[in-house]
């Protein structure tokens, strides 16, 4: 039975024959769980208290967070993992704004979610007549996500919704704001206009289907190829084409180089992976298929001296919005579509007159790749105390090989570059980590998402800066009694704990952190298990145990505190000053 029928119809004192109501509440609810949406991630509080107590009276799963960022990364990380937009409930003001960036990260992302918001009354708003928690929060939202809309009246709830699942899954995904003013929730209306009222969205992401003289001119162009290379992106893993995709790439003969939430659409120890040869085929691959990838600066923006000399190659780019071709280079090819129609359209070339890449280019790969996992593997079987990156996270990736379906979050600057190329994924959509932005601070959101979403186990490996974000959320992990596993890279500080005041002050280096902090003793306060990890054995048996057992655990992980390099692989952003420096030498 719906929320809106089991609204009081009369009491005691009216007549019998009065219509059923409903209200705002419950409209909203059902116009959710129509729409198949019963999980809402948030953070209680005025005006959206008695939602979350009346959506959970209704069956709907509300998992209540500490900060709204972390509700809405998590809301975020479900709609990548699910292919339906999650959804966020924030209170009004600084918790929409909490919000807001979660909801800015998902669009750019392009990950499916709706930030709903309790605000002030419009009519105080607009005479800002400093109503409690005053803020025009939809015209603050709107230039930072998909769409965005307001409700006034509890009619238009349903439509609303509707509109809101519609935007936030067609065409490219992203983040859609929901306004909903206090008064709207509390709005009475006949309970059979309400009913009636509710949409249930019908193919909101509809399958677009590449042209015919594109497809066949993206077949021309590769046929030519002496050096091709497939990019998969991690709009290859929402697409969730996962057998279209693999079977392009082995019929093909095709070698691969996934970006890293795109890593295990086919498993990282595929022959055809060219992981551990990425500079050499970034470099010499003379033409480059993109499939859910974007020429952003994750790929140095399709040029530069990473991608060979100019005009050395041409790009096949799939993608579902036509804008994003030519971004930064000539697309030879653009295939406007989904991924899932575009990559069946090229597979039924492929599989009938084709010629695999030349074998001295496979060849060449196979080298290199074989060259770089043995210098790989003497850094990995080091049983150094302290720990190093390598060590530690060589630990970790014999534990996701053994336990190939549980789902890795990962975030940091040298903890989150180095385990990229390190733990090897099996299975698709099982690397969780910082995306596009490269923001900090999505560890324990996505990490509480996945074991709801998904009832995996989880491991979040954790750089110690990157966990202060959202470690406060070990509580929320532990009141739900979730199967997640935080492992902490503690190296006392920022990139690493050496660094010292030039003054020679009192206060320590702006990079560094209280030494030998035991964050694993915060996992226990909570009534989870803490463990304190000082060698690679040691953090191997806790991490196992914790996986095995699906006891919230946290497993401070010791690591040299001189260990790391500033900003990982991305040191070349973070601009030096040069003053007081001498001149470089000439010659």
């Amino acid at each position: 039975m719906s929320a809106v029928a089991k609204i009081v119809e009369t009491d005691d004192t009216e007549d019998a024959a009065a219509p059923a109501q409903t209200d705002g509440f419950h409209l909203l609810i059902d116009a959710l769980k129509l729409n198949g949406l019963n999980t809402i991630y948030g953070v209680p509080g005025i005006p959206i208290t008695d939602l979350g107590r009346l959506a959970q009276a209704e069956g709907m799963r509300v998992i209540s967070f500490r900060h709204e960022q972390h509700a809405g990364n998590a809301a975020a990380i479900a709609g990548f993992l699910t292919k339906k937009p999650g959804i966020c409930l924030t209170v009004s003001a600084p918790g929409f704004l909490n919000g807001l960036t979660a909801l800015a990260n998902a669009t750019t992302n392009c990950f499916p979610m709706i930030l709903i918001s309790g605000s002030s009354e419009r009519e105080i708003v607009d005479l800002q007549q400093g109503d409690y928690e005053e803020m025009d929060q939809l015209a603050i939202a709107k230039p930072l996500c998909k769409a965005a809309f307001r409700v006034l009246h509890a009619e238009d709830i349903g439509i609303a919704v509707a509109r809101a699942v519609r935007a936030a899954l067609s065409g490219r995904p992203g983040g859609v704001y929901l306004d909903v003013p206090a008064k709207l929730l509390s709005q009475v209306i006949d309970a059979d206009l309400g009913e009636r009222s509710l949409v249930k969205v019908i193919d909101a992401a509809p399958a677009q289907i590449p042209g015919p003289d594109a497809v066949s001119r993206a077949i021309d162009v590769l046929k030519g190829a002496e050096r091709p290379l497939i990019i998969l992106g991690k709009g290859a893993a929402y697409a969730q084409a996962d057998e279209a995709i693999r079977a392009l790439i082995e019929e093909s003969g095709i070698p691969y180089l996934p970006m890293s939430m795109a890593k295990g659409l086919l498993p990282d120890t595929h022959p055809q992976c060219a992981s551990a040869a990425r500079s050499l085929v970034l470099k010499d691959a003379d033409v480059v298929v993109l499939i859910g990838a974007r020429l952003n600066w994750l790929l140095s923006h399709g040029k530069g001296k990473s991608w060979g000399a100019p005009g050395s190659k041409r790009f096949i780019q799939i993608d579902i919005e036509p804008k994003e071709m030519d971004s930064n280079v000539e697309i030879a090819a653009p295939l406007v579509g989904d991924i899932g129609s575009c990559v069946e359209a090229l597979l039924g070339h492929v599989s009938k007159d084709w010629k695999a890449p030349p074998s001295a280019w496979i060849e060449t790969i196979e080298g290199k790749k074989n060259d770089n996992l043995a210098k790989m593997a003497t850094k990995l079987g080091k049983n150094s105390i302290p720990m190093d990156f390598h060590s530690a996270l060589g630990a970790l990736k014999t534990i996701v090989k053994d336990r190939p379906d549980a789902i890795l979050v990962n975030e940091g600057a040298n903890t989150l570059d180095l385990a990229r190329g390190i733990i090897d994924m099996y299975q698709p959509r099982k690397r969780l980590d910082v995306g596009t932005w490269g923001i900090m601070g999505i560890g324990m959101g996505f990490a509480i998402a996945a074991a709801i979403e998904t009832g995996k186990p989880v491991l979040a490996v954790e750089g110690d800066s990157a966990f202060g974000f959202s470690g406060m959320e070990i509580e929320t992990i532990c009141r739900y009694q979730l199967p997640v596993c935080v492992v902490v890279f503690n190296n006392n500080g920022i990139y690493r704990g050496t660094d010292v005041n030039p003054t020679g002050g009192k206060d320590v280096a702006t990079t560094v952190f209280v030494e030998n902090a035991r964050y694993d003793q915060m996992m226990a306060a909570f009534g989870g298990v803490g463990v304190n990890a000082t060698t690679p054995d040691e953090l191997s048996r806790a991490v196992a145990e914790a996986m095995d057992s699906g006891r919230p655990t946290l497993v401070n992980a010791v690591i040299d505190p001189a260990a790391g390099t500033e900003s990982g692989n991305i040191g070349k952003l973070n601009p030096q000053s040069a003053v007081g420096k001498k001149p470089k030498a000439a010659g």
